[in-house]
């Protein structure tokens, strides 16, 4: 996840340089050296990133590194150094961004990143992004990825919320009549429990079919799924079995899948259940219906909280009284940092012909230019031109609109965005926004 700090001293680090260097002129604190991390360090990078996410690991260092040490080693560490200890952390990877249209791009996903309280405002994480984001671009990627732990932090990197997400509830007294949970679809499918070797065997292939075509979505990878599914313990993390379900269609086809917990209550003889559905993932409008009507119908359970949702969920449309719905939380979830525009806007796809001048402003020049956008269902080009532009907004804006979530009008009432031609807000929203709101359901 994105960055903290914390007024703590980071781990002592083997081999690291003590008092080398002399970051002043960036910004930062004389003695402080960013390094990259070798697989010697794995032990103390893991350390560091704890103690900056206020969290005391209950692990040997023995099972630290056999349980972070595959994971770490897919990616690139690089850590600020002061006085042998580390004071700021920084991880990256590679993978995948399904875009508008279905299309995957290659890009930078940023993560395990930290700032120790004692070094705060000495142009550590400037330092330590600008090394990333620089070989991001070198390598080809188009953009970078993150979820931030803090929105104030990311904008001046030029990154910008391009994905929301919600937490939703439902209070069953007030939903009105609820479905059997043991209905299928309305295509003869049914839902059926699962053991966790089953899930892990069936649920990536439907995720895949989903990552194919909803944009916002990054790859989960073998690692990912053996975590998500306890295979591969995490040292310090304690690991619950939770409850895993599959929807299979009228041909016995899994098409959807679900992983929930119940936290299960009394008060007196009267059942309080509370059901929390973590992952529910279903391409097919009819599995996910089902699996939403089956976490409905779970006895012994009085509210059913979903969470990591998109923030166009269809839970409350499926309620016989949807003010039994409540949105619990709406936030801010994936930014993206724009490195190309050209290759990002011609790899996506746009639901109506159109054509759109943009004007983009980058202080750190990897988005600055004028780029003439001509898109539609088919494919795309994006060029830089010497043209009048359309519209004129920050890399950081241009990054909210990019998989179609934001609307450019009500950035420009915001005063995000300026037009150099009346209705040019409209028109970019015709060519650039989506049906269906994008959508990450996963944390980094």
């Amino acid at each position: 996840m994105g960055a903290t700090s914390q007024n703590v001293e980071g781990p002592s680090v083997a081999g690291a340089p003590a008092g080398a260097g002399d970051d002043a002129a960036a910004g930062g604190g004389v003695g402080v050296e960013v390094v990259e991390v070798g697989p010697e360090d794995h032990v103390a990078f893991v350390r560091a990133v704890d103690t900056g996410f206020l969290r005391r690991r209950k692990a040997t260092d023995e099972e630290v590194l056999a349980g972070w040490g595959p994971l770490l080693s897919t990616g690139r560490l690089r850590a600020a150094v002061d006085g042998g200890r580390y004071v700021g952390t920084f991880r990256s990877f590679d993978t995948e961004l399904t875009l508008p249209g279905g299309s995957a791009l290659p890009v930078d996903a940023i993560s395990a990143v930290t700032v120790t309280a004692t070094h705060r405002r000495r142009g550590v994480l400037s330092r330590m992004m600008a090394a990333d984001l620089r070989a991001a671009a070198d390598r080809g990627q188009a953009a970078a990825i993150l979820v931030a732990a803090e929105y104030q932090i990311y904008g001046r990197f030029g990154f910008g919320p391009a994905t929301e997400q919600l937490t939703g509830e439902v209070v069953k007294a007030r939903a009105g009549r609820l479905p059997d949970p043991s209905a299928g679809g309305s295509a003869g499918g049914r839902v059926e429990l699962v053991d966790t070797a089953e899930y892990r065997a069936l649920a990536p292939a439907v995720f895949e079919r989903l990552r194919a075509t909803r944009h916002g979505v990054i790859v989960r990878d073998d690692r990912w799924w053996d975590i998500a599914t306890g295979i591969h313990a995490l040292p310090g993390e304690e690991w619950n079995e939770p409850f895993w379900a599959v929807y299979r269609d009228a041909s016995g086809a899994v098409t959807g899948t679900l992983r929930y917990r119940v936290e299960t209550r009394w008060d007196r003889e009267v059942p309080d259940g509370r059901l929390t559905v973590e992952d529910l993932i279903a391409p097919d409008p009819e599995a996910a219906a089902a699996l939403v009507r089956y976490a409905l119908g779970v006895d012994l359970v009085t509210r059913v909280e979903f969470v990591q949702r998109p923030v166009d969920e269809v839970v409350p449309l499926l309620l016989e009284d949807a003010r039994g719905w409540r949105v619990l939380e709406h936030v801010d979830w994936m930014w993206l940092r724009i490195l190309d525009v050209p290759a990002l806007f011609a790899a996506r796809r746009y639901a109506v012909e159109g054509s759109l001048v943009l004007r983009v402003r980058d202080r750190d020049g990897y988005a600055e230019g004028t780029f003439a956008l001509e898109g539609g269902p088919d494919g795309a080009t994006c060029r830089r031109t010497g043209a009048a532009p359309d519209v004129e907004l920050e890399a950081a804006t241009l990054a909210r609109l990019a998989l179609g979530g934001a609307s450019a009008a009500r950035l420009h009432r915001a005063g995000l965005l300026t037009e150099h031609r009346p209705g040019a807000a409209h028109r970019a929203d015709v060519l650039l926004r989506t049906a269906e709101s994008p959508w990450c359901p996963d944390n980094f």
